[in-house]
């Protein structure tokens, strides 16, 4: 820290030799109000650990009720597996007691 403040009077001094001293210190104001504005701004964009919280809660929310869906799904297909293999061994047997009895 002691070396930035060191080099920021260094810069200070020459360039308030070369422009006069309110034009360096206008430079200087709007260089800090630029940073602060832009760290602000980059602050804002950052996520908190309660917003992180926040954000795996409801992915585990989703997980649970995608898990129950699913579930229930597997549960109708296997049923409707069921009924379509039904139909098809009584077709098939029809047709061959069909061709059989010719």
């Amino acid at each position: 820290m002691y070396l930035e403040a060191k080099e920021t009077a260094r810069l200070y001094k020459l360039l308030s030799d070369k422009l006069g001293s309110d034009t360096t210190e206008a430079m200087f104001k709007y260089i800090d109000n630029k940073t602060e504005r832009s760290v602000e701004a980059t602050i804002k964009s950052l996520a908190t650990k309660d917003d992180i919280a926040i954000v795996n809660e409801r992915i585990a929310q989703v997980n649970s009720d995608l898990s129950t869906k699913i579930a229930e799904s597997k549960a109708d297909n296997i049923k409707w597996m069921f009924i379509f293999w039904i139909g098809q061994v009584g077709a098939t047997l029809a047709i061959i007691l069909l061709y059989l009895k010719k």
